[in-house]
């Protein structure tokens, strides 16, 4: 890979990895809800689970979808109602009282396993696969998922800090449900990129 093309995967990586998108918008909902500490396996699954999601799309999972399209849409309609699930569940969270809550951060391989129906996820690993290891070879599928890898992880942390910074303002229990139900809201909003495609 050269020089050029290196840069021009890293830029993909970070402007991909840092603008909104549901792993974005559910990390700064649990920054508010969580804090930043506890939302660390979150943001550690979804660094990893995109990082394993670009190998196997590289693998071979790209072909599958061009070979049955019929596969990518059901995919589609399941990633979909997925992401509204979880809309609904952040729209109906309820403020935890000094951090402590029966209700709990995303853990680690839940926040991996989520990838395989995060759209945007799917949009950026096939992109990334296709732009920039076309020749889906194993050295450059793998310098594709390590760049992602590199980048990914302090852009998700920036939107857990803000989220941790925006609870701070959020003194009051209907100040965090409005917050929540802001988030849901924009989660829902995330996906009509999705449906227009």
């Amino acid at each position: 890979m050269t020089i050029e093309l290196f840069l021009s995967l890293s830029g993909f990586a970070f402007v991909t990895s840092i603008t909104p998108g549901p792993n974005n918008l559910m990390l700064m909902a649990s920054g508010a809800n969580y804090g930043f500490r506890r939302t660390v396996p979150h943001m550690l699954g979804i660094g990893l689970g995109f990082v394993v999601m670009v190998v196997l799309v590289g693998a071979g999972i790209i072909g599958l979808l061009d070979a049955w399209p019929a596969l990518y849409w059901g995919l589609k309609v399941a990633c979909l109602v997925y992401l509204l699930v979880l809309a609904w569940r952040i729209s109906g969270a309820e403020a935890p009282t000094g951090r402590k809550n029966a209700r709990r951060p995303m853990r680690f391989w839940e926040a991996a396993l989520f990838q395989w129906v995060n759209p945007k996820a799917w949009a950026m690993a096939l992109s990334a696969v296709t732009i920039y290891a076309p020749s889906q070879s194993v050295g450059a599928v793998l310098l594709v998922a390590l760049v992602f890898g590199a980048i990914n992880l302090p852009s998700v942390s920036v939107w857990t800090l803000l989220g941790e910074r925006v609870a701070m303002i959020l003194t009051s229990t209907r100040a965090l449900q409005a917050f929540n139900r802001t988030m849901a809201i924009l989660l829902v909003a995330s996906l009509v990129p999705v449906l227009m495609n």
